[in-house]
C-alpha cells in the first residue's frame, strides 16, 4: 500500500508527464516529453543520444500503458498511475536502466559529472518550466564535491522512483515533493 508521501511524489511525476494538463497520460504527452528533453544541449548535438532519449521516453509510455492502463482505454489516469507505487520495487531494473541515458542527456559538457547548473536544467526540463532548486542540489551531492557523479546519480535516480522513505535524498532529484 502506497504511503501518502509516495502518492504525493507520484502526483508530481504525473503532473510533469501530463504535458497538456488534461488529467490523463497519453502517447502525445510522451512525444511532447521527448521533444522537451531533446532541447537539452547534449541531446541537440548528439543524434545517437537523441535516439536514446526518444527510445527512453517512448519506452516509458509503452511500459506505462502495459502495466497501468487497467481499463485498456489507451490512456492512464491518476488512479491508474498511483496504483504503480506498489509495483515500483519490482521494476527496479527498468528504473535503473534509464539512469545512464538521463545522466548523458543532462551532462551538457560531457565531463562525466553533473554540475549544479546542469541539475537545474534537468529539473526545468522535467517540469517544463523553471523551478528553483538551488538548495536541493546540496542534498543530492552525497560526497560534497560540487557535482553528481554517475554512481551518485544512479543511486539518487533509483531513490527518486522507488523510495518510500522521505529522508532519502534522491526523492528530491526533480525538485521538492509538494506537501499536499
Amino acid at each position: 500500500m502506497a504511503s501518502e508521501f509516495q502518492r504525493r511524489k507520484l502526483r508530481g511525476v504525473f503532473a510533469a508527464f501530463d504535458t497538456d494538463g488534461d488529467g490523463c497520460l497519453r502517447q502525445n504527452d510522451f512525444e511532447a516529453l521527448t521533444e522537451r528533453w531533446s532541447r537539452l544541449p547534449a541531446v541537440r548535438r548528439d543524434a545517437g543520444l537523441r535516439a536514446r532519449v526518444e527510445a527512453l521516453m517512448m519506452g516509458w509510455w509503452d511500459h506505462l500503458l502495459t502495466v497501468a492502463d487497467t481499463d485498456h482505454d489507451g490512456k492512464v489516469d491518476m488512479e491508474e498511475f498511483l496504483a504503480l507505487v506498489d509495483r515500483l520495487p519490482v521494476l527496479r531494473e527498468v528504473v535503473t536502466a534509464t539512469a545512464d541515458t538521463v545522466f548523458d542527456a543532462v551532462d551538457e559538457n560531457g565531463d562525466g559529472r553533473i554540475s549544479r547548473a546542469e541539475h537545474g536544467h534537468l529539473v526545468d526540463v522535467w517540469h517544463g518550466r523553471s523551478v528553483e532548486v538551488d538548495e536541493v542540489f546540496d542534498l543530492l551531492d552525497l560526497d560534497g564535491d560540487g557535482y553528481l557523479s554517475r554512481p551518485e546519480f544512479a543511486l539518487l535516480w533509483e531513490q527518486f522512483w522507488i523510495s518510500g522513505d522521505p529522508s532519502e535524498p534522491g526523492n528530491v532529484m526533480c525538485g521538492r515533493i509538494p506537501e499536499h
